[in-house]
């Protein structure tokens, strides 16, 4: 069977697996799912030795190929972890990379992979991302990168960067949908029990995300229950009911605990789901609507338009992920 694009992933002592593995395994299921008799991808650990490379958490890794033995690969992908931050480490990973970048199609990091990146300065002038939690300490390091704080992934071809561990999931997906189309990429994503594929611009955190950090033992189970009930009746009184809490307390509560009315948050969770469910195969702005719990396509239309300042159906055809 005949091997197709050379991805190599980049190994280091100290890396964070996860960063490694996660997309590989996008990668691999998109070989599995593949109908034809050509491997898509060939995907291969490559490091400065061969000598096994231990992630943060202990596992093992062995490369297939060294910084010096490498054949040409069409992809290169920079995982992140402490090892990065060791200066040696860094430099002999950035040296290398910037040495394969004219003859390497895209160059990509998860999470803070791009110390590596960012240490050739061929990101100089240009937008990245990384996790949320190293944005400064990274825009400090490498000040001629432009770093988002806010978004999963950004694409600046050649150069790719993710944000922590699931969005390195995130971008594979989109490096398979811009070589296989959006078809493949979608089977990968339900093959791999991806909830959905993410749009790159889509934040680093969700508003379930920040409910369930910010969330008071009264809340706790509310915000694990409501992401998957937004077609239910969310009225005050009912949700009030769901904490044993009268409308007014909890109204009170609420306001305190997260700093916006029940009725302000709802709409926010509302029309995030829908941001995410609109361009998917065989979705209507009124399927939509309904599914997050708008009453009518026009009230949706407007709310949507107010918090993201552009019409859903507008939104739909620039995220459209059926060709």
């Amino acid at each position: 069977m005949a091997k197709g694009r050379r991805i190599g992933f980049v190994a280091f002592p100290g890396l964070t697996v996860l960063d490694l593995i996660g997309p590989h395994e996008v990668f691999a299921a998109a070989n599995m799912l593949n109908k034809g008799h050509i491997t898509l991808y060939e995907t291969v650990i490559v490091a400065a030795r061969r000598a096994p490379a231990v992630s943060d958490s202990g596992i093992t890794l062995t490369p297939r190929e060294t910084f010096a033995t490498a054949r040409p690969f069409d992809t290169l992908i920079t995982p992140g972890g402490p090892g990065l931050r060791v200066a040696k480490v860094q430099s002999e990973v950035a040296t290398w990379l910037k040495l394969m970048a004219p003859r390497t199609r895209r160059m990509a990091s998860v999470c803070t992979g791009l110390y590596g990146l960012a240490a050739t300065e061929l990101l100089d002038g240009r937008r990245a991302t990384t996790h949320w939690r190293h944005v400064e300490d990274a825009a400090r390091r490498f000040p001629k990168v432009m770093v988002d704080p806010s978004v999963l992934y950004v694409v600046d071809p050649p150069y790719y960067t993710s944000a922590g561990i699931t969005a390195g999931i995130d971008l594979a997906l989109a490096l398979i949908e811009e070589d296989h189309g959006s078809d493949l990429a979608l089977a990968v994503a339900r093959e791999l029990v991806v909830f959905l594929k993410r749009p790159g611009g889509q934040a680093q955190f969700s508003e379930p995300l920040r409910f369930q950090t910010r969330a008071t033992d009264k809340f706790a189970q509310l915000a694990a229950w409501l992401p998957e009930h937004l077609a239910d009746d969310l009225s005050i009184e009912s949700l009030a009911k769901r904490t044993h809490s009268s409308p007014r307390h909890f109204t009170r509560l609420f306001k305190e605990a997260f700093g916006t009315t029940i009725g302000e948050y709802v709409e926010r969770v509302r029309l995030e789901a829908a941001r995410e469910r609109l361009g998917a195969p065989g979705q209507t702005l009124q399927s939509v609507a309904v599914s997050v719990g708008f009453r009518s396509a026009d009230v949706f239309r407007r709310a949507f338009e107010r918090r993201f300042g552009v019409p859903p159906s507008l939104y739909a055809r620039h995220f459209q992920r059926s060709k």
